[in-house]
């Protein structure tokens, strides 16, 4: 009912169905939700970049690139900080891309993180 609710749904019936994603981490949504969790707790970028690329590698992808934006570990000048492990063509049209782009409040700021993902 809260749902309906939410979604402006209130005179029709509304069906929801929860499904589990089978690779989790071959979803670029699910990297960088991982990647903010990790900076949240203060974690080391670097370690938290490399551990999802980690993540990804043994789910099974052909090569991943992690950006990170703004006051990194709390620096006063902002940056951008990259690492890409394995094959990434951006420039290749046929090529299957998965991408997302995600921000994450830390205590020193909002942080951009991207995440793309070149499936087989």
């Amino acid at each position: 009912m809260n749902m309906q609710k939410k979604v402006n749904y209130v005179n029709r019936k509304l069906n929801i169905t929860i499904v589990k994603v089978a690779n989790a981490y071959k979803h670029p949504n699910i990297i960088a939700e991982f990647i903010a969790g990790q900076l949240k707790n203060r974690v080391s970028f670097r370690k938290a970049i490399k551990k999802a690329i980690q993540l990804t590698e043994q789910a099974g992808t052909k090569g991943v690139q992690v950006q990170i934006a703004g006051r990194i570990d709390g620096k006063e000048i902002a940056r951008v900080e990259w690492i890409r492990e394995g094959r990434v063509p951006l420039q290749t049209i046929r090529a299957k891309i998965d991408y997302c782009c995600y921000t994450v409040r830390t205590i020193y700021g909002v942080l951009g993180i991207k995440v793309w993902i070149f499936s087989k």
